[in-house]
């Protein structure tokens, strides 16, 4: 090849000068911008957004409050937790049924200790919930009057002898002066005794709703059974299922179960008949069996 070719390849006209030279300026340029300006300083941002900044730095630190806040636990009475207010506390199911099962019997729990008996929680739970526990004023004083020694004379102490009262002639003033035994639980007691009729064993007391053994035992040492006024038994061997319902030991289903076992097995001759059938309250069947007839 010619030295006089190599050197036309070299040659440009003017248009091609002039774009070299102007893509060498831009290159230039751009290197100075680069070199002298600050990519890196802050960008004015639109008040909109500083504003939501600004808003959501007081939102996180009421997240953070809240976070960090504890739920404020009232104190209550310990026979009354609910499923949800036992999980909450951190009890089992487990522990929450044994609770409701013992309550549903008409029993109260009424110290820490007896409530730990019942549900069988642990003594790390126990701990934690037993400063909120509110027993009734009652169970208080129960506790303080144990403890008291009353110094009286022989001779003062044997004057002031109870005098028990049939409990079929109770009325409302005489009820309301045992102790817990206020203006409801006095209705209650009359209630029920209208509806059995009368009032056959003191033992008959837990079947009222809302008396703690407690109540009962100030009861049984103010009353007594007496003479049972006369009342109308209810004919086993004939009634209906209706009128069985109406009695208040054959609720339940009891009812109807009893005249399907009389009418594939015959009329009832006593109480050990009764007690065959599925669902009976065996354990009441003496008390039961005072308002039956067998004829």
């Amino acid at each position: 090849m010619k030295f006089k070719t190599i050197v036309d390849y070299g040659k440009y006209s003017k248009e091609q000068a002039l774009g070299v030279i102007s893509l060498f300026l831009v290159v230039l340029i751009l290197q100075l911008c680069y070199y002298y300006l600050d990519f890196n300083k802050y960008v004015a941002e639109s008040p909109e957004k500083q504003s939501w900044i600004a808003n959501q730095v007081v939102v996180d630190s009421l997240k953070k409050g809240i976070t960090n806040t504890k739920p404020t636990i009232f104190p209550f009475n310990p026979n009354f937790i609910s499923d949800y207010k036992g999980y909450k506390l951190g009890m089992s199911v487990a522990e929450i049924n044994r609770l409701l099962a013992f309550r549903k019997s008409n029993q109260y729990v009424n110290s820490v200790s007896e409530f730990q008996k019942v549900t069988l929680v642990s003594d790390s739970l126990l701990e934690t919930m037993s400063p909120f526990f509110k027993f009734p004023d009652w169970v208080k004083n129960k506790k303080v009057t144990s403890s008291f020694q009353y110094e009286s004379p022989k001779q003062f102490i044997k004057s002031e002898k109870v005098v028990m009262k049939n409990i079929n002639e109770a009325s409302h003033e005489d009820l309301v002066k045992v102790y817990g035994v206020g203006q409801v639980l006095s209705e209650r007691i009359l209630k029920f005794k209208e509806t059995v009729g009368a009032i056959v064993s003191m033992d008959q007391m837990s079947d009222v709703w809302g008396l703690s053994p407690e109540v009962i035992e100030k009861l049984k040492l103010s009353f007594k059974v007496g003479a049972i006024p006369e009342m109308r038994k209810l004919d086993i061997n004939n009634a209906s299922i209706k009128e069985l319902g109406q009695f208040v030991y054959f609720k339940n289903g009891l009812a109807r179960e009893i005249v399907i076992y009389r009418s594939m097995n015959g009329d009832f001759k006593n109480i050990e008949d009764l007690i065959k059938i599925k669902g009976f309250p065996v354990e009441k069947r003496n008390i039961i069996a005072l308002y039956l007839d067998f004829r």
